[in-house]
């Protein structure tokens, strides 16, 4: 009991540790996997690399491929905060010719999910050009999602392009050049360098980079393009006419900086970049826009993206600043001059070469556009930058450069949970919305439980949007898969990586655990569950229906209170044998089938959570009171609760059963207390703690007044009559 309870207290104060090396999973896999089902046309797999966790996939003895496990090369995890272990291929031209997803903890998502879209979905990768994925930096291919999948599939589409890339550079494959030990100087930005003042200087020694295109060769790029409707809608202009002058500067390189911005704009620009983040100035000018519409829609500029390698930046609204005019003597008047900020996470190197990508759109129908590329190429002057000691020269320089690899996928996974926050913002907005009211709801509980009707109807709101929003759009429903995934992970290599790739997931168990201290297991159990929120809506239109309630006697009910933490137990003690054999096991929760797949699954499923949909028309709340794992691993630590809101009479309980009687799931014993184990925070019981009509202790006191005041005014009377009274 205690240990649960410090699980869910390390999940607030742990730290993130790092991840630990492990043996190649591939062997086990190439006797579990036959190639032919892997590639096509294969018949079996070569020896394993000593250097490398790869096999080769043979073909009558002849290497048609290479196959490798993703999860060897990449450290993301999914949902369950375990690596997705997925088999792939790639051919000795850098393109993916086979993909199979072999092994995953992902029951919360995946089960339920037929299996052909998987496999389908997988299906998609083979062709995969990994060269042109290194060229665009991984922007190349479209990714598919499956609903009620998005973090899985991510994750997936994350570990093949990542880790094929770096299969196909240490195979060299496709051309692809393998990476090596630097043999040359390393360099770093020199703070101290002094940059020239005037523009004609900066842009003839590489600080600035240019790229001019005139109206003549945009319409001959068009020309060039498979779809022959470009050609035929050129733009209606003098082939000399600028269509784009476009000027780039990395100006968080200090001497850059101050000469393109001065000294105060680039002292605005050192305070708006955070630690590692850098910034570009773009300029243009011309007939086309570098920015585009993109910015005045949503935020995301669609027309530009940086490139270094395999990594691509694309920028938005709140990494975006206009700038004025520009400090260096001699500048142009530009219509566009902005900076871009580079976040730290994307793995950008300054020191070295990257390109910025113009896309130029031409429309040839109504809705229909075709577009064209053209690039410019910049590298920060030799006199920006000064030598670092050599690897070799330094001990250690393995350790080093093994640290430097760790840091490359801390930066990729961070960026990965990083864009599924952002693409999650709103709902994120909403969640928060929800905890802030239910928190004041809580702190204010008095002030709410003056009327029973506004209780209720707040109530039933509340409940209404976490079943609709939570449940049923956003899939945050909790399960007990979380805690067993947590155990897991607290007893292996713990990261927090694996818990942010579900925003909503993540800020409920956080908010969970502070509410378990402060209100119990109720604030989670009675407002914020889908499911819970299921019954008892479902259960309020069977009351309107007329369906009877019953009640069941205190004996046989207290019985059957132990039953969901035999359930929990035993899940519990099954995980720690095999976590697989308990996630398929917690199938006695309904979460999946009622809320995150919305009742599109195979019939025992859906009959089952029926069941237990009907058995609550009549027993309020029946799954959560007797059957609920995840309800009963919350009431194990919540007796770490430090304060009770909950108001009581001396008299509750003996003599006064009210509260006891309509509580509706019994959570108040015959002698007055409330078992926190079970409330689930209504506040029905403080609606009678103050209801004038109910409530003996209320109304008794009420009649004390009442009388008290009947017998000052008689008083008054007798007095006003008096013989003695003076008269006025």
């Amino acid at each position: 009991m205690k240990m649960l309870a410090r699980i869910l207290i390390v999940l607030v104060l742990l730290l993130p540790a790092a991840l630990q090396a492990q043996q190649p999973h591939l062997p086990r896999f190439l006797d579990e996997m036959p190639a032919s089902d892997l590639v096509e046309g294969a018949d079996a797999y070569g020896a394993m690399r000593e250097d490398l966790p790869v096999a080769p996939v043979l073909r009558g003895g002849e290497t048609i491929g290479w196959a490798f496990i993703a999860s060897d090369f990449v450290g993301t995890t999914g949902y369950s905060g375990k690596p997705i272990h997925t088999m792939v291929a790639v051919d000795n031209d850098a393109r993916v010719s086979g993909v199979q997803l072999v092994k995953h903890s992902e029951p919360i998502i995946l089960i339920g999910i037929p299996d052909s879209k998987i496999k389908a979905l997988a299906s998609d990768y083979v062709g995969l050009d990994l060269a042109a994925e290194a060229e665009s930096g991984g922007t190349s291919h479209d990714l598919n999602i499956i609903a009620g999948a998005t973090v899985t599939i991510m994750v997936i589409d994350d570990s093949i392009v990542r880790a094929g890339l770096k299969v196909a550079r240490a195979l060299g494959l496709g051309g692809l050049e393998p990476p090596s030990a630097p043999t040359g100087p390393r360099y770093e930005i020199d703070p101290e360098a002094q940059a020239a003042q005037d523009w004609m200087t900066l842009e003839g020694d590489g600080t600035l980079r240019r790229l001019s295109l005139d109206v003549g060769q945009v319409n001959a790029a068009f020309e060039q393009v498979e779809d022959p409707r470009a050609a035929e809608r050129p733009i209606d202009a003098p082939p000399e006419t600028q269509f784009i002058e476009m000027q780039l500067a990395l100006v968080s390189a200090p001497p850059a900086g101050r000469a393109l911005l001065g000294e105060a704009e680039y002292a605005n620009l050192t305070e708006w970049l955070g630690e590692g983040e850098h910034a570009i100035m773009v300029a243009g000018r011309g007939l086309y826009s570098f920015k585009g519409s993109g910015y005045v829609r949503g935020g995301i500029f669609d027309r530009i993206v940086l490139i270094q390698d395999d990594i691509s930046v694309r920028f938005r609204d709140r990494g975006h600043r206009r700038l004025g005019d520009i400090a260096a003597e001699g500048a142009p008047r530009f219509s566009e001059t902005d900076l871009f900020k580079i976040p730290a996470d994307t793995g950008f190197d300054p020191t070295r070469p990257f390109r910025l990508q113009l896309l130029v759109q031409r429309d040839v129908a109504a809705i229909e556009r075709v577009f064209t590329t053209f690039e410019l190429g910049y590298n920060l002057p030799r006199q920006y930058l000064r030598e670092l000691p050599r690897a070799g020269d330094a001990p250690g320089a393995s350790g080093a450069a093994q640290a430097m690899a760790d840091q490359e996928e801390q930066a990729a996974q961070t960026a990965l949970w990083k864009r599924i926050w952002r693409d999650k913002t709103p709902e994120v907005v909403i969640l928060g919305v929800m905890l802030t009211v239910l928190t004041g709801a809580f702190f204010f509980q008095g002030f709410l439980t003056r009327s029973e009707r506004v209780t209720y109807w707040f109530r039933m709101s509340f409940l209404t949007v976490t079943l609709v929003f939570l449940g049923w759009y956003a899939n945050a429903q909790l399960s007990v898969v979380n805690l067993m995934a947590l155990f897991g992970a607290l007893t292996s290599d713990f990261s927090w990586q694996a818990f942010l790739l579900d925003p909503l997931t993540f800020i409920l168990w956080f908010s969970v655990a502070a509410a378990l201290i402060f209100w119990g297991r109720g604030a989670y159990c009675g407002w914020l569950c889908p499911f819970g929120a299921l019954q008892e809506l479902t259960n309020q239109i069977a009351r309107r229906l007329r369906v009877p309630q019953w009640t069941l006697p205190w004996g046989l009910h207290e019985r059957l209170w132990p039953l969901k933490y035999m359930i929990f137990l035993g899940l519990f003690g099954v995980s720690l044998a095999s976590i697989e054999q308990a996630e398929a096991l917690a199938e006695v929760e309904p979460f999946k089938t009622a809320i995150v797949l919305k009742f599109v699954r195979a019939w025992p499923f859906v009959a089952y959570a029926a069941a237990l949909l009907i058995a609550g028309l009549f027993v309020e709340r029946f799954y959560c009171r007797y059957l609920c794992p995840l309800g009963a691993a919350l009431a194990i630590p919540a007796r770490l609760r430090t304060f009770d809101w909950l108001k009581r009479y001396k008299e509750c309980g003996n003599p006064c059963q009210t509260c006891a009687n309509e509580c509706f799931v019994q959570a108040i014993h015959p002698t007055g207390e409330i078992n926190p184990n079970e409330c689930l925070n209504c506040m029905h019981c403080q609606v009678l703690y103050q209801s004038e009509t109910k409530c003996p202790v209320v109304i008794k006191k009420l009649k004390r007044r009442d009388s008290a005041s009947s017998g000052a005014a008689a008083l008054d009377r007798v007095l006003t009559n008096h013989p003695n009274q003076a008269k006025g």
